[in-house]
Protein backbone atom coordinates (compact mmCIF):
# COMPACT_ATOMS: atom_id res chain seq x y z
CA UNK A 1 0.00 0.00 0.00
CA UNK A 2 2.82 2.41 0.88
CA UNK A 3 4.51 1.67 -2.44
CA UNK A 4 1.34 2.53 -4.37
CA UNK A 5 0.95 5.78 -2.42
CA UNK A 6 4.54 6.81 -3.07
CA UNK A 7 4.28 5.95 -6.77
CA UNK A 8 1.04 7.91 -7.05
CA UNK A 9 2.60 10.94 -5.34
CA UNK A 10 5.69 10.88 -7.55
CA UNK A 11 3.59 10.42 -10.69
CA UNK A 12 1.36 13.33 -9.68
CA UNK A 13 4.36 15.62 -9.20
CA UNK A 14 5.83 14.63 -12.56
CA UNK A 15 2.54 15.11 -14.43
CA UNK A 16 1.95 18.42 -12.63
CA UNK A 17 5.40 19.63 -13.71
CA UNK A 18 4.78 18.56 -17.31
CA UNK A 19 1.40 20.31 -17.49
CA UNK A 20 2.99 23.49 -16.10
CA UNK A 21 5.58 23.29 -18.86
CA UNK A 22 2.78 23.29 -21.42
CA UNK A 23 1.60 26.67 -20.15
CA UNK A 24 -1.44 28.00 -18.34
CA UNK A 25 -4.12 26.73 -20.69
CA UNK A 26 -7.53 25.23 -20.21
CA UNK A 27 -8.50 22.16 -22.21
CA UNK A 28 -10.58 24.29 -24.59
CA UNK A 29 -7.61 26.59 -25.27
CA UNK A 30 -5.13 23.87 -26.25
CA UNK A 31 -3.82 23.38 -29.73
CA UNK A 32 -4.48 19.92 -31.27
CA UNK A 33 -1.00 18.54 -30.60
CA UNK A 34 -1.11 19.81 -27.00
CA UNK A 35 -4.42 18.06 -26.40
CA UNK A 36 -3.05 14.79 -27.82
CA UNK A 37 0.02 14.98 -25.58
CA UNK A 38 -2.15 15.74 -22.53
CA UNK A 39 -4.40 12.74 -23.20
CA UNK A 40 -1.45 10.40 -23.65
CA UNK A 41 0.24 11.71 -20.50
CA UNK A 42 -2.93 11.03 -18.52
CA UNK A 43 -3.04 7.48 -19.89
CA UNK A 44 0.59 6.50 -19.31
CA UNK A 45 0.55 8.04 -15.82
CA UNK A 46 -2.00 5.42 -14.76
CA UNK A 47 0.17 2.46 -15.80
CA UNK A 48 2.52 2.36 -12.77
CA UNK A 49 -0.11 3.73 -10.39
CA UNK A 50 -2.60 0.91 -10.91
CA UNK A 51 -0.17 -1.98 -10.66
CA UNK A 52 2.39 -2.11 -7.80
CA UNK A 53 4.49 -4.63 -9.75
CA UNK A 54 5.10 -2.29 -12.69
CA UNK A 55 8.27 -0.21 -12.19
CA UNK A 56 7.70 3.52 -11.75
CA UNK A 57 9.98 4.41 -14.65
CA UNK A 58 7.51 2.72 -17.04
CA UNK A 59 5.36 5.78 -16.53
CA UNK A 60 8.02 8.41 -15.84
CA UNK A 61 10.03 7.85 -19.03
CA UNK A 62 7.05 8.23 -21.44
CA UNK A 63 5.88 11.33 -19.57
CA UNK A 64 9.31 12.96 -19.75
CA UNK A 65 9.56 11.98 -23.42
CA UNK A 66 6.23 13.60 -24.19
CA UNK A 67 7.21 16.72 -22.25
CA UNK A 68 10.41 16.94 -24.31
CA UNK A 69 8.39 16.46 -27.49
CA UNK A 70 6.10 19.32 -26.49
CA UNK A 71 9.06 21.62 -25.85
CA UNK A 72 10.60 20.74 -29.23
CA UNK A 73 7.35 21.21 -31.14
CA UNK A 74 6.66 24.52 -29.39
CA UNK A 75 10.14 25.73 -30.33
CA UNK A 76 9.68 24.67 -33.95
CA UNK A 77 6.31 26.43 -34.10
CA UNK A 78 7.85 29.65 -32.81
CA UNK A 79 10.47 29.54 -35.56
CA UNK A 80 8.41 28.27 -38.50
CA UNK A 81 5.07 29.55 -39.78
CA UNK A 82 4.67 26.46 -41.98
CA UNK A 83 5.13 24.16 -38.98
CA UNK A 84 2.66 26.26 -37.02
CA UNK A 85 0.01 25.87 -39.72
CA UNK A 86 0.71 22.14 -40.07
CA UNK A 87 0.51 21.37 -36.34
CA UNK A 88 -2.19 23.83 -35.27
CA UNK A 89 -4.04 24.54 -38.49
CA UNK A 90 -5.40 27.94 -39.51
CA UNK A 91 -8.32 30.08 -38.45
CA UNK A 92 -11.43 29.53 -40.57
CA UNK A 93 -13.99 32.20 -41.46
CA UNK A 94 -17.49 30.72 -41.29
CA UNK A 95 -19.48 33.96 -41.59
CA UNK A 96 -18.51 37.06 -43.56
CA UNK A 97 -20.31 39.96 -45.23
CA UNK A 98 -21.72 37.62 -47.89
CA UNK A 99 -23.29 35.36 -45.26
CA UNK A 100 -22.55 31.84 -44.04
CA UNK A 101 -19.57 30.17 -45.73
CA UNK A 102 -20.93 26.73 -46.52
CA UNK A 103 -17.68 25.43 -48.06
CA UNK A 104 -15.73 26.32 -44.93
CA UNK A 105 -18.29 24.56 -42.75
CA UNK A 106 -17.77 21.41 -44.81
CA UNK A 107 -13.99 21.68 -44.43
CA UNK A 108 -14.43 21.70 -40.64
CA UNK A 109 -16.94 18.80 -40.73
CA UNK A 110 -19.55 21.07 -39.15
CA UNK A 111 -23.26 21.38 -39.84
CA UNK A 112 -25.64 24.28 -39.30
CA UNK A 113 -26.73 23.05 -35.88
CA UNK A 114 -23.09 23.15 -34.75
CA UNK A 115 -22.73 26.71 -36.04
CA UNK A 116 -25.98 27.87 -34.43
CA UNK A 117 -24.87 26.45 -31.08
CA UNK A 118 -21.42 28.05 -31.35
CA UNK A 119 -22.90 31.45 -32.25
CA UNK A 120 -25.35 31.32 -29.37
CA UNK A 121 -22.58 30.29 -26.98
CA UNK A 122 -20.66 33.37 -28.13
CA UNK A 123 -23.65 35.50 -27.07
CA UNK A 124 -25.46 36.06 -30.38
CA UNK A 125 -28.81 34.71 -31.55
CA UNK A 126 -29.25 36.72 -34.75
CA UNK A 127 -27.02 36.12 -37.79
CA UNK A 128 -27.94 39.55 -39.15
CA UNK A 129 -25.98 41.13 -36.28
CA UNK A 130 -22.75 39.36 -37.25
CA UNK A 131 -20.22 40.80 -39.71
CA UNK A 132 -17.64 38.05 -39.28
CA UNK A 133 -17.39 34.80 -37.33
CA UNK A 134 -14.05 33.01 -37.19
CA UNK A 135 -13.19 29.65 -35.68
CA UNK A 136 -9.73 29.89 -34.13
CA UNK A 137 -7.29 26.99 -34.10
CA UNK A 138 -8.21 26.15 -30.49
CA UNK A 139 -11.87 25.71 -31.44
CA UNK A 140 -13.11 29.00 -29.99
CA UNK A 141 -15.48 31.14 -32.07
CA UNK A 142 -14.59 34.81 -32.48
CA UNK A 143 -17.53 37.01 -33.51
CA UNK A 144 -17.21 40.51 -34.97
CA UNK A 145 -20.48 42.40 -34.66
CA UNK A 146 -21.83 44.65 -37.39
CA UNK A 147 -21.73 48.38 -36.80
CA UNK A 148 -25.08 49.61 -35.56
CA UNK A 149 -26.54 52.68 -37.18
CA UNK A 150 -27.67 55.40 -34.81
CA UNK A 151 -31.43 55.59 -34.41
CA UNK A 152 -33.48 58.39 -32.88
CA UNK A 153 -34.28 57.50 -29.30
CA UNK A 154 -37.90 57.13 -28.27
CA UNK A 155 -38.13 56.34 -24.60
CA UNK A 156 -41.91 55.92 -24.78
CA UNK A 157 -41.58 52.98 -27.20
CA UNK A 158 -38.56 50.81 -26.39
CA UNK A 159 -37.28 48.63 -29.21
CA UNK A 160 -38.71 45.11 -29.16
CA UNK A 161 -36.25 42.28 -28.65
CA UNK A 162 -36.69 39.59 -31.29
CA UNK A 163 -35.59 35.96 -31.25
CA UNK A 164 -34.96 34.30 -34.63
CA UNK A 165 -36.75 30.99 -35.18
CA UNK A 166 -35.12 28.50 -37.57
CA UNK A 167 -37.38 27.53 -40.46
CA UNK A 168 -34.96 25.82 -42.85
CA UNK A 169 -31.67 24.06 -42.10
CA UNK A 170 -29.61 22.31 -44.80
CA UNK A 171 -32.43 22.55 -47.32
CA UNK A 172 -35.04 20.95 -45.04
CA UNK A 173 -38.03 22.56 -43.37
CA UNK A 174 -38.36 22.56 -39.59
CA UNK A 175 -42.09 21.78 -39.49
CA UNK A 176 -42.65 22.45 -35.79
CA UNK A 177 -41.04 25.91 -36.11
CA UNK A 178 -43.06 26.66 -39.23
CA UNK A 179 -46.24 25.88 -37.27
CA UNK A 180 -45.10 27.93 -34.29
CA UNK A 181 -44.25 30.97 -36.42
CA UNK A 182 -47.30 30.59 -38.64
CA UNK A 183 -45.03 30.76 -41.70
CA UNK A 184 -46.06 29.09 -44.95
CA UNK A 185 -43.77 27.01 -47.10
CA UNK A 186 -45.19 28.62 -50.22
CA UNK A 187 -44.08 32.07 -49.00
CA UNK A 188 -40.53 30.83 -48.50
CA UNK A 189 -40.55 29.14 -51.91
CA UNK A 190 -41.81 32.34 -53.55
CA UNK A 191 -38.90 34.27 -52.06
CA UNK A 192 -36.51 31.61 -53.32
CA UNK A 193 -38.12 31.67 -56.76
CA UNK A 194 -37.49 35.42 -56.99
CA UNK A 195 -33.82 34.74 -56.25
CA UNK A 196 -33.78 31.78 -58.67
CA UNK A 197 -32.90 29.37 -55.87
CA UNK A 198 -34.12 25.90 -55.01
CA UNK A 199 -34.91 24.76 -51.48
CA UNK A 200 -32.01 22.28 -51.62
CA UNK A 201 -29.68 25.25 -52.25
CA UNK A 202 -30.81 27.04 -49.09
CA UNK A 203 -28.47 26.40 -46.17
CA UNK A 204 -30.39 28.33 -43.52
CA UNK A 205 -33.49 30.47 -43.03
CA UNK A 206 -34.99 32.03 -39.93
CA UNK A 207 -37.73 34.51 -39.08
CA UNK A 208 -38.29 37.02 -36.30
CA UNK A 209 -41.45 38.11 -34.49
CA UNK A 210 -41.70 41.16 -36.77
CA UNK A 211 -41.73 38.99 -39.90
CA UNK A 212 -38.21 39.84 -41.03
CA UNK A 213 -36.48 36.73 -42.37
CA UNK A 214 -32.83 35.87 -43.03
CA UNK A 215 -31.90 33.61 -45.95
CA UNK A 216 -28.42 32.07 -46.32
CA UNK A 217 -27.92 30.09 -49.54
CA UNK A 218 -25.14 27.52 -49.69
CA UNK A 219 -23.18 29.30 -52.38
CA UNK A 220 -24.82 32.68 -53.01
CA UNK A 221 -24.86 35.82 -50.91
CA UNK A 222 -27.18 35.94 -47.90
CA UNK A 223 -30.19 38.23 -48.08
CA UNK A 224 -33.15 39.36 -46.01
CA UNK A 225 -36.84 39.16 -46.77
CA UNK A 226 -40.28 39.38 -45.19
CA UNK A 227 -42.67 36.55 -44.36
CA UNK A 228 -46.31 36.68 -43.36
CA UNK A 229 -46.48 35.25 -39.82
CA UNK A 230 -49.69 36.92 -38.74
CA UNK A 231 -51.20 33.52 -37.85
CA UNK A 232 -48.30 32.42 -35.68
CA UNK A 233 -47.80 32.32 -31.94
CA UNK A 234 -45.77 34.89 -30.02
CA UNK A 235 -42.71 32.75 -29.28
Amino acid sequence: MLVVMLKSLITFLVVFFVIRLMGKRQIGEMQPFELVITLIVAEVACIPMNDPYIPLYYGIIPIVTLATLHIVLSFVMRKSIKARKFLSGSSVIVIDKTGIRYENLKKMNMNMDDLIEAVRTAGYVDFTEIAYAIFETNGQLCVVEKEKTAEPSDESEPKQTTLPLELVIDGKYIDKNLALAGAKKCDIENVLKEKKLKLSELLYCDVRQDGNAYFAPKRDQAFCGTLDISGGANW
